[in-house]
C-alpha cells in the first residue's frame, strides 16, 4: 500500500511516500534522519475502547528506518520529506 502525502507546512516541499529520505520529529531534540520503507495509509485503523476500557490506540502510518538501522513508527505530523 504506497501513498503519498503532500508535505506543507512541515518545512519540506517533497512528498513523504515510500523510498522518500526523511526527518522524524522535525525540530524538536529528538528529530532524526531515515528512509520510509512502508505506507499503511487506510488500514493504519483506529483506537479501540470497549465501555470505560481503552484497548488499543491507532496505528502509526509510516514506518521509517533510521540511519542507525532501527525501525519507528510515526504519524504524518510526526515525518517530513527531506528535499
Amino acid at each position: 500500500m504506497t501513498q503519498s502525502r503532500d508535505d506543507s507546512g512541515g518545512g519540506g516541499s517533497g512528498q513523504v511516500k515510500v523510498d522518500a529520505a526523511v526527518r522524524v520529529y522535525p525540530g524538536t531534540p529528538q528529530e532524526v534522519y531515515g528512509f520510509v520503507v512502508e505506507d499503511f495509509g487506510d488500514i493504519s485503523g483506529e483506537a479501540v475502547d470497549i465501555g470505560e476500557h481503552h484497548i488499543v490506540d491507532a496505528a502509526r502510518r509510516w514506518a521509517v528506518r533510521l540511519s542507525d538501522g532501527s525501525l519507528v513508527f510515526v504519524d504524518d505530523g510526526d515525518v517530513v520529506s527531506i528535499d
